[in-house]
This record gives C-alpha cells, sequence and structure tokens, in this order.
C-alpha cells in the first residue's frame, strides 16, 4: 500500500460498535472481494472490500474475517483468516502480510491461514446459532455476477440449513454512515491530495491541451501524494461535453472559449474524496457562463446549509429544487407562470438539473447509509448541483464534502479554490508565468 498505516484503534472500535448489533450465539463473517479476471493470466488491480477493510484495516485478498463474540474460547472470538505466502508468491507477486503484521495492522490477536478454514469454521458453527452474512446492499447495486460474498452465503446455508441466517448489511449501512475522527482525518488527507490535483490543473489548463493531459496531471499529483489513484473514473467533459453526466472519454481537445467541467477525487487509504469543479479554458469566464457558474454556487451554499441533523435526502432535494428553480428563472431558461402550472411530480427544472444534489460518501464514492432515515452528526454528504445546457455547450457542476456536525456543517473542501475570481486570478497568474510577464 501506498498510503501510511492507519491507526489499529479505528478498527477495534468499528469491530466493537458491530458485535453490539448481533443477536446472542451469533457468528459473522466478513470475505475480501474478488479478484477480478482481465484477459489471459492477467487480473484488473484487486481493491478490498469495504467492510472487510472498515472492521480490519487488511488490504490483501482471499482474505476472511470471522466474529463470535460468544465463542467458547476466547481466542475464537475473532479471527482473522489470511492467504499462506511461500518463495513462489513472493517472487511473483510480492509480500504479503505475516501474522504479526496483520495483528498489527488490525488488533485481531488470532490470525491463522486460509487452509485452516475447513477446519476451524465446522467446529465453531457447532457452537452458533445465528450467522450473519454480508450481501452487498447498496440501493445503487444491481449485477447479475455471482460476487464472493453472495457465493459465500449460499455455500454456508446448503450446509447447514438448521442455523438462522441474517443480513449484516443493514448493520454496516448504519455503522459506516457516521463517521469517525479517524476516518474523517484520512478522508481529509484524500481531500488535501485532491486540492493539490486542482491547484496544478489550473496552472495547467490552457487553449489546445487535451482532457486526458488533465486526466494525466491528476494522476501524477495523486500518485506522488500516496494515493491508491482515483476514488472512481475521473471526468474531464470540455465544452458540450459537460452535458455527459458521467462523460469518461476524456479524449477532446479544450478549445478557447469554452468551459472544462472537472469530477474527480483521490483515493487514500481505501477513502474517497469527490471533488467538481468548472474551469474556463482561457482563465476567464464570459459573461454568461459567469452567471450560470455563480447560479450554481449561490445554489450550493444554500444547499450547504441544509445539511444539517434531522432533515433527510427527500426534502432536502426537493427545497433545493426550489432554490434552482429561482435561478433557472433569472437566467431565463425557465418561465415563472410555466413553473407556476408544472406537475409537481415532473418539475421542469429537471431539464437543466436531472441529478440528485447530495449522496454518502466515506470507503465508497457512493458510500452506503440509508437515505430515509434523519441526518445524524458524523454523516458526510456531498454537495453538487449543475445546470446543464446543452444548447449553448455548457454545463456547470460544483462538488464539495460536507461533514455534518451537531452545529454548522463543515466543508472538508473549503481550502480548494471555489469563487469565480479566485479560479480566474490563478488561472491568469499561471498563464503569466507561462508567457514570461
Amino acid at each position: 500500500m501506498r498510503y501510511l498505516p492507519i491507526d489499529n484503534k479505528l478498527f477495534i472500535e468499528n469491530r466493537e460498535r458491530y458485535k453490539a448489533h448481533l443477536q446472542p450465539k451469533s457468528i459473522a463473517f466478513f470475505n475480501a472481494n474478488d479478484e477480478m479476471p482481465r484477459s489471459a493470466d492477467q487480473n484488473y488491480p484487486f481493491h478490498q472490500h469495504p467492510d472487510l477493510f472498515y472492521l480490519t484495516g487488511i488490504d490483501q485478498e482471499q482474505t476472511l474475517l470471522v466474529i463470535f463474540p460468544d465463542a467458547p474460547l476466547p481466542k475464537y472470538r475473532e479471527i482473522l483468516f489470511l492467504r499462506k505466502t511461500n518463495e513462489h508468491i513472493a517472487v511473483w507477486e510480492g509480500h504479503k502480510y505475516t501474522k504479526e503484521e496483520a495483528r498489527a495492522a488490525s488488533g485481531i490477536q488470532t490470525i491463522m491461514w486460509t487452509e485452516d478454514i475447513p477446519s476451524v469454521i465446522p467446529m465453531l458453527m457447532n457452537h452458533s446459532l445465528n450467522v450473519y452474512v454480508n450481501l452487498n446492499e447498496n440501493d445503487r447495486f444491481s449485477s447479475e455476477v455471482p460476487y464472493k460474498e453472495l457465493r459465500f452465503s449460499n455455500e454456508m446455508k446448503a450446509k447447514y440449513p438448521a442455523h438462522f441466517f441474517h443480513r449484516s448489511g443493514p448493520i454496516m449501512a448504519q455503522l459506516r454512515a457516521i463517521k469517525s475522527d479517524f476516518e474523517i482525518q484520512v478522508m481529509q488527507r484524500a481531500i488535501d491530495i485532491t486540492e493539490k490535483a486542482f491547484r496544478r490543473v489550473l496552472r495547467f489548463v490552457k487553449p489546445g491541451v487535451m482532457e486526458y493531459e488533465i486526466e494525466a496531471e491528476i494522476t501524477h499529483e495523486f500518485i506522488r501524494k500516496r494515493a491508491t489513484g482515483h476514488a472512481y473514473t475521473p471526468i474531464i467533459a470540455s465544452g458540450p461535453n459537460a452535458n455527459v453526466l458521467h462523460y469518461i472519454d476524456n479524449n477532446q481537445e479544450c478549445k478557447d472559449g469554452d468551459v472544462i467541467l472537472l469530477d474527480f477525487g483521490a483515493e487514500y487509504g481505501n477513502y474517497a474524496a469527490d471533488l467538481s469543479r468548472s474551469i474556463p479554458v482561457s482563465g476567464q469566464f464570459t459573461e454568461r457562463q459567469r452567471d450560470v457558474y455563480n447560479a450554481v454556487l449561490r445554489v450550493m451554499k444554500q444547499a450547504t446549509a441544509m445539511l444539517v441533523p434531522g432533515n433527510t435526502i427527500e426534502k432536502y432535494h426537493v427545497e433545493v429544487g426550489k432554490i434552482m428553480e429561482e435561478e433557472l428563472i433569472g437566467l431565463g431558461l425557465l418561465n415563472r407562470d410555466e413553473v407556476k402550472k408544472q406537475n409537481p411530480d415532473m418539475p421542469l427544472y429537471k431539464k437543466y438539473f436531472m441529478h440528485g444534489t447530495s449522496h454518502f460518501l466515506g470507503l465508497d464514492v457512493h458510500d452506503i447509509g440509508n437515505r430515509y432515515e434523519p441526518m445524524k452528526a458524523g454523516m458526510v454528504f456531498t454537495c453538487e448541483p449543475g445546470i446543464y445546457i446543452p444548447e449553448e455547450g455548457l454545463g456547470i457542476r460544483l462538488e464539495n464534502d460536507i461533514l455534518i456536525t451537531s452545529k454548522e456543517p463543515v466543508d472538508l473542501m473549503a481550502n480548494i479554490p471555489l469563487e469565480v475570481e479566485e479560479i480566474e486570478e490563478l488561472m491568469m497568474d499561471a498563464k503569466a508565468h507561462r508567457s514570461g510577464k
């Protein structure tokens, strides 16, 4: 791993919080993600299952965590099964965790090899009544692929049909939604790296550069600052490309007079940052571009103020929609009389702002959490309004990461340039430096 070690108190505390939700005589299992084949003898880069990482801090394939608070012997109350290394693996794949390193990283004292699973798990099952399995229950998830946790769950149900099976998903969604101070520190590091990359982009962009060159500048800054890489596929959308919400081709020339919509974030310690900015290729916005930008910015500021305990995503999005309506009327994109007559289930603002304003952020860029429950202190949300005008070849989106507290919301990206004047000043200074003035 490139990132610096994370204090294992985070993972110890996370496991204790999880155990508090288990019924008596319960055993819980958490598996590492699959190693996904790419082609021939290659795999895609491995990415750890967020739940396993949240509970252990272990960033390695073929790992199994067993939590059994009522185990007959204390040594079996937490077990971490790891892939046993050998000289061949060391030569071809590199270093794997030793038992001592795994103890230090996770705080789990009982470390075993995966080859011990067939003898240990049946014995533990004989002393348990309830089994907690960990399926993917993210609202956005839909796949026909039988992933590791699903296969494991089906196998356990077939082997132990007399046990009572339960879901870890709702527990993990509740726990992971509330970020500890340790987690905020790691997320802030991802955000700080993202800031450095954005400032690098402001110095780099000029007419004629390619979108992929900007992506390369971001990637360079991420890697040199110990990020694992991108938290998601970056969007570098110049001109009309900004009207494609998930544009990732990043292969067009950035032309003088256009605005580039940037949506990217670093991943550090498996935690994600998520930033959106819209910047002028020339270094200065036109009057129209400035007006649209400032309209989005006003929506963003008002929406951020509503990210407070007790609010709900559903009510929040309705209120943000009303704010956006006023801004679109002010820009001449909507007619006030038509807005008054609109179908409330199909608001007219959706033509220019068709996505949600906020989502959970954490170990996933679209993190798990219950969107129907009230917001609570410790949650982290993005705030990302946008206005997209295909007929003008213009799309503006602005996005910061916001921590909900018992008082005012805290903008974790407050140090990243956002105001029109600051962005223009930084870009024009870089332009003057390039020209030697």
